[in-house]
């Protein structure tokens, strides 16, 4: 057996179980890739994919033990060679990171810009999705480290810590009917078109959830994964925004808008950072982390991976 048909193997999974979209992934042919999994279910004297004809149809039961031992050997290699790059690169290296537009955007430009100054040999790779595929791209080791809102604790494959808090605001142009209200009401917010975040991101769930109780059913004009998209709508006149505060901190941008803050209606929500479980993470990863909030320290990171602890608050 070797690493190339365990990583067959994975990648199938990941695919479906077409074979066709796994020889693209792994750039090999698609006959490859089934000789390679026979030959290991012949060495292993077990079948780990039911098959009619030539087709995978699903996992077996004794392929779903297999899977978890091929995942476990694979985390392994990874961390051998994070560790290899560790010693013998001296501090340099990529730091991937797997985030959503409004963190990439609002939040890690200072941390990034930090870690570079400190770290000049270190460079930095960015990758953008909704939670689920920041999730994904951890598991799948595209990415070292992860920024979201949502999905990320509901994945028991990763260990998350809580990195900072913050609320929705209001956005209307300045000579909107609701630029005055300090404090609007559920009921004055749903008397207007709704310009709001995608459901999947950005808090979107407790914006529902609080509508929902209060009976209340707003018009949503516009929907967007971008907080830029948001409020660019919002000065066309399609509605009433409803962002994170991070997006409504350069003064410069947002001129002609005017915010209000709204976490007595929806409450805070908590944006945490992710590491794949049993993953080994270089210096310069747990010195990124520690500058994302200074409640995060190498340490206690250190420990949360260990398994040391369930809970931890800001």
């Amino acid at each position: 057996m070797n690493l190339h048909q365990f990583r067959f193997v994975q990648e199938a999974v990941r695919r479906n179980l077409n074979l066709t979209e796994t020889a693209k992934a792994l750039f090999t042919s698609q006959p490859g890739i089934s000789k390679a999994i026979l030959e290991l279910e012949e060495e292993l004297g077990i079948d780990i994919f039911a098959r009619h004809g030539k087709r995978l149809k699903r996992v077996t039961e004794p392929g779903q033990q297999v899977l978890k031992s091929i995942e476990i050997i694979l985390r392994e290699v990874a961390n051998l060679r994070r560790i290899g790059d560790e010693y013998s690169k001296q501090d340099a290296g990529t730091l991937s990171i797997a985030t959503t537009h409004t963190q990439a955007r609002y939040f890690l430009p200072g941390p990034v810009a930090q870690l570079r100054q400190r770290h000049p040999r270190v460079q930095v790779v960015l990758h953008q999705g909704v939670p689920e595929q920041v999730a994904r791209m951890l598991l799948d080791d595209v990415a070292e480290i992860g920024l979201a809102t949502e999905a990320l604790a509901q994945h028991e494959g990763l260990v998350t810590l809580p990195c900072h808090e913050w609320q929705h605001v209001m956005v209307v142009p300045a000579g909107h009917a609701l630029a005055g209200v300090p404090r609007p009401t559920l009921e004055q917010l749903a008397a207007h078109p709704l310009v709001l975040y995608h459901p999947t991101v950005t808090g979107r769930t407790r914006i529902d959830q609080a509508f929902e109780r209060a009976a209340l059913k707003p018009l949503v004009a516009l929907e967007a994964i971008d907080s830029d998209v948001i409020k660019t709508y919002v000065r066309l006149g399609l509605g009433v925004g409803i962002v994170t505060e991070l997006a409504m901190r350069d003064e410069s941008g947002d001129a002609g808008l005017v915010a209000q803050p709204l976490g007595h209606l929806f409450g805070s929500n908590l944006t945490r950072v992710a590491f794949k479980r049993g993953a080994y993470l270089r210096r310069f990863v747990l010195a990124f982390a520690e500058m994302l909030s200074p409640r995060l320290s190498g340490a206690l990171i250190e420990r949360a991976m260990a398994g040391q602890g369930s809970d931890y608050q800001l």
